[in-house]
């Protein structure tokens, strides 16, 4: 029987496959059926303990129950005796997110976490997730956009601009950045094409492709807009320096594209082979030891494409703002897809419940872990930052409590209320352009997955984490560009 044949009877490579091999000659030689062979063979390797002193299969249900056995113990090295414990904003998150960070929190390097109120599922911890780990680093924590980010900037032109020409800043949206695959025939310039590049071989490898989309937007859920900001008269105190009013801003939503998605593939992969003995359910939360050289070529790379993410935000809102002969009176930005390493105390009380001081604590346990913010907006005290709801609803600019429960943390968005497979077959573009135009909002372009009904109400999220952020500002979207259907990332 060849390899192949044993491998649909689910016999593993090496070794299994010589001992099978040699029971197939024995069974043979006593007139067993080629049928019954492979049935005998299909039992051995789903039960091979109750297969030990067989006969014919003896030795090769031996070898698989002892490689069981080592696996399982393997595995056992994996799991905590107690989960870390975490905490939970808001009420609509999908049980599947909960159990994913349920998952996560068996790991023997997890400390605590938190779940944030836009949360649904992702690849090993959950958007919306964040996780503080003890000297360990997990790439898929952070996620596959590393440094996904968000920039607002309030122009010094009246917001009438907007509205008589709109044709002009329709087609700056389309001339100043590119989506998808799409890149600029004359490259963009910036200061972290300067960096050094040369920290990893793949980084180096990288830096070509990254220059070519340096001030690009990727695809997906990334957007350029244009849009209204209004500060209250209540906010009369606010700390970004402009009195109460309205104004023009520009906002834009993007990462580090291909050489992000590239770095966080390659070290999750080699994370993934170093601790191969992770159950099937923890496969994407395998992670680097930060002591470790793969541990520190990903960190080094992290912090190069927080730059990088940064210069792309950079380039697409400097160019805008020359072509429009505007002015910058002020700008935010934050990552929502990084590792920071802060101090923190991740104390259980009597229920194990998470009961931990802040960053900066005197408490005796406090001490420096990696904070991982996969889709979730430090929200340190006093710490700015901006939480976008959907193409047609609200955005809004936020300055953080300082929650030591949420370990710093807040929404990164409004999070997905339908997954895009189930978007695109549940709403229409005749029912969006209706609900666009309700809202005074135009869409340049976006994929139907984007459908601002697939989102979760900004506002339920917002009120759902009023302990950690305090609202400066409200950005309503007017004019929206998005990557257009079937523009792949």
């Amino acid at each position: 029987m060849k390899s192949s044949q044993l491998a649909k009877l689910g016999v593993p490579s090496g070794e299994a496959m010589r001992l099978a091999g040699l029971a197939i000659r024995t069974a043979t030689e006593r007139k067993v059926s080629k049928k019954n062979i492979r049935k005998q063979i299909r039992g051995v390797v789903a039960s091979p303990q109750a297969h030990i002193g067989h006969a014919i299969y003896g030795d090769l249900a031996t070898f698989l129950a002892a490689e069981a056995a080592a696996a399982a113990e393997k595995a056992s090295l994996y799991a905590r005796t107690k989960p870390a414990p975490f905490r939970v904003w808001g009420e609509d998150i999908d049980p599947n997110s909960l159990a994913q960070m349920e998952n996560v929190c068996r790991l023997p390097v997890s400390v605590c976490g938190a779940v944030m109120p836009d949360a649904h599922v992702g690849y090993g911890l959950p958007i919306g997730g964040v996780l503080a780990t003890r000297n360990a680093v997990i790439p898929y924590a952070v996620g596959v956009d590393i440094a996904c980010r968000m920039k607002l900037t309030v122009l010094d032109l009246p917001v009438s601009r907007l509205h008589r020409e709109r044709d002009r800043f329709a087609t700056l949206l389309r001339e100043e950045t590119c989506f998808g695959r799409q890149t600029f025939k004359r490259r963009r310039d910036h200061a972290v094409m300067d960096e050094d590049w040369t920290i990893t071989p793949l980084v180096q490898q990288l830096k070509d492709k990254a220059w070519a989309q340096l001030g690009t937007s990727g695809g997906g859920n990334h957007f350029v807009e244009f849009g209204e900001l209004t500060i209250e008269e209540n906010n009369s105190e606010n700390e970004l320096g402009l009195a109460p009013g309205v104004y023009l801003a520009l906002l834009s939503h993007s990462g580090s594209r291909g050489a992000g998605s590239t770095i966080a593939n390659h070290y999750s992969k080699l994370a993934m082979e170093i601790h191969s003995g992770l159950p099937k359910e923890l496969r994407y939360l395998a992670w680097l030891d930060l002591e470790s050289a793969a541990g520190q070529e990903y960190w080094a790379a992290m912090q190069l494409m927080g730059k990088y993410a940064s210069a792309n935000h950079a380039c697409i809102h400097r160019y805008i703002l020359a072509a429009l002969g505007a002015k910058e009176l002020v700008t935010i930005e934050n990552h929502h897809n990084f590792a920071w390493i802060e101090e923190h105390s991740c104390r259980e009380d009597g229920d194990g419940e998470q009961a931990g001081a802040g960053p900066g604590s005197t408490e005796p346990d406090s001490e420096e872990l990696v904070i991982h913010r996969k889709g979730a907006t430090p929200a340190g005290k006093g710490v700015l930052g901006v939480i976008p709801g959907s193409m047609a609803s609200p955005a809004y600019v936020v300055r953080g409590k300082g929650s030591a429960l949420a370990l710093d943390s807040a929404a990164h968005g409004a999070g997905r209320r339908f997954s895009r497979s189930v978007a695109k077959e549940t709403f229409t573009w005749s029912e969006t352009k209706r609900y666009l135009a309700a809202r005074g909002v135009t869409l340049l372009s976006a994929g139907l997955d984007e459908v601002p009904m697939a989102y979760k109400d900004i506002h339920e999220v917002m009120a759902a984490q009023d302990d950690l952020v305090e609202v400066m500002a409200r950005f309503d979207p007017k004019l929206v560009r998005m990557a257009g259907s079937g523009m792949r990332e």
